[in-house]
């Protein structure tokens, strides 16, 4: 199983998509790609996602999507030129910076304000109600494969403050009121209410 940490080492653009139904072929450009020199077979989180590259070409790495993808993240709305996180897999004598972070991510969320605290910008986003036990007040949480702390939750909404090294580093400085980002919760939380609710129907 491939781990990442949520820390993005690289923006990459699209530069290729072919979509046929519910599956796609993704193309994407970046510094880091002639950097890292990634192999095929070697994993990539896209946006938060755990992809797996199926061709490299000078600075260019493909990937394969899905239906199962396609349905649970934002990967379907991407167009030429737009902007995505990129993180290589975690090796095992990495440090580990964020959080651990599988790139399986759960669901999107809608950004719905974006609003300024002094340094900072605070970004509360709209989940579906499902999810509302899985995200917690200073708990972890991916967005968009950004590893960032839960600042406050209230009903179906959650935010997050962002310095602006964050801001600058990933793509969430692009993403507009009413925008989709992909969300994976922190894996620890999904086994601690998968057996509270084992207990409750015991």
């Amino acid at each position: 199983m491939n781990m990442f940490t949520g820390i993005i080492k690289g923006i990459g653009h699209v530069v290729k998509l072919e979509k046929q139904a519910e599956t796609a072929t993704l193309t994407i450009q970046s510094d880091i790609v002639t950097k890292l020199q990634p192999a095929l077979g070697d994993s990539y989180a896209i946006n938060g996602i755990c992809l797996t590259v199926t061709s490299v070409q000078q600075d260019q790495i493909t990937v394969d999507v899905m239906p199962e993808t396609s349905r649970r993240t934002n990967l379907g709305r991407l167009s030429i030129g737009d902007r995505v996180n990129l993180e290589p897999a975690l090796a095992a004598q990495e440090r580990l910076d964020g959080h651990f972070v599988l790139g399986h991510v759960d669901t999107t969320a809608t950004l719905v304000q974006r609003q300024l605290d002094q340094n900072a910008e605070v970004l509360t986003f709209e989940l579906p109600a499902t999810y509302d036990d899985y995200v917690v007040e200073k708990g972890s949480i991916a967005i968009d494969g950004v590893s960032l702390t839960v600042t406050a939750t209230k009903q179906h909404q959650f935010s997050v403050s962002l310095i602006p090294f964050t801001l600058a580093q990933t793509t969430l400085a692009d993403r507009a009121i009413g925008d989709a980002v992909n969300i994976e919760t922190d894996i620890l939380g999904k086994y601690i209410v998968a057996a509270q609710r084992k207990e409750t129907h015991a």
